[in-house]
């Protein structure tokens, strides 16, 4: 797409990608509890892998994309900064402190993408994309700092530790998407030499399939579940086929659709600006965190959240 509208198509998949996180966030918490974070992760990757590879099959014709040796090496780097070992944090954040707070501090990452895009790609934002980020931001430490009145279903004794993996996940978001840009071509190959968002994002998650498989192995003895004492084994059979329903749920949504948005927002918009509007979900989920997990959204998260979308209105219409 080309002319008027094109200059929104990177930011309206930004603000898509929002969107399937904040479901698949919800999903993967909630087969996380059953079946283990680390069991929820391998198995959402190598099952997007699946859907990734006969979607580019369908669409390109081809099982393998096209591309050269630096790309498959960014890509694949990526794909394990990003998705091995981020999300991995990630996913042991929402375990601990909930999917609301986990994606509240992932938020931050938007800084960081401005900053990577600037120091490596040269990508230079005007001031009102500056303020735009610069309102999400303070909209998210406005409700980041403050403390929770009510704990909800999540033990407060790990809130130090969910926010320090939520933190982790924040920087390989941002440096994951950085590697994904320049692994589409972006900084140091033509235009007509780059690779499809699509084809980026099979490559990456493929990498990061193969990634994954040592952090199973050194989680392995602490998959383990503890099964209560009055579970029954067809109890405790129904858990984990429920745990692994949502887990195939949320990867459609999010490692599948939800990564691809994120690459057409990344491959069409400035990096800081594409990172931001991908990390909404903090917006979006407040009125699940209330519903679902019995969180209490105070009015300073509620005014937090205005801010955070004011300053993402900013993005969307900021210059290009």
């Amino acid at each position: 797409m080309s002319g008027e509208w094109g200059q929104y198509v990177g930011p309206a998949a930004g603000v898509a990608t929002s969107v399937l996180w904040t479901a698949t966030s919800m999903m993967f918490t909630a087969g996380g509890r059953r079946i283990g974070a680390t069991l929820v992760n391998v198995f959402r990757i190598w099952f997007a892998i699946v859907l990734l590879g006969v979607t580019h099959r369908l669409v390109a014709g081809t099982w393998l994309p096209d591309t050269v040796g630096g790309q498959v090496a960014l890509l694949g780097l990526s794909g394990v900064v990003g998705l091995a070992i981020g999300d991995q944090s990630l996913f042991t954040a929402f375990i601990h402190i909930g999917p609301r707070l986990a994606m509240l501090i992932m938020a931050t990452s938007p800084i960081l993408a401005a900053l990577f895009g600037w120091v490596v790609l040269g990508e230079r934002l005007g001031p009102l994309s500056w303020l735009g980020i610069a309102m999400t931001i303070g909209g998210v430490a406005w409700v980041v700092l403050e403390r929770p009145r009510t704990v909800g279903i999540f033990q407060s004794a790990h809130r130090v530790r969910g926010v320090v993996y939520a933190f982790i996940g924040a920087v390989c978001q941002a440096g994951g998407l950085l590697l994904s840009k320049a692994g589409m071509g972006h900084g140091w190959l033509p235009p007509d030499e780059h690779v499809s968002p699509l084809a980026a994002a099979f490559t990456r998650m493929a990498f990061a399939g193969v990634a994954i498989l040592p952090i199973l192995l050194i989680h392995r003895r602490r998959m383990r579940i503890v099964v209560p004492a009055d579970e029954s084994d067809a109890a405790r059979s129904r858990r984990f086929k429920v745990g692994f329903a949502f887990a195939a749920c949320g990867a459609v949504v999010g490692p599948f659709l939800g990564m691809w948005m994120s690459l057409v927002a990344a491959d069409r918009a400035p990096l800081g600006i594409a990172q931001t509007l991908c990390s909404l979900s903090p917006v979006f989920i407040l009125p699940f965190a209330v519903t679902i997990h019995k969180e209490a959204v105070s009015p300073r998260a509620a005014s937090g959240a205005v801010l955070a979308v004011a300053g993402s209105a900013v993005l969307f219409l900021a210059p290009a």
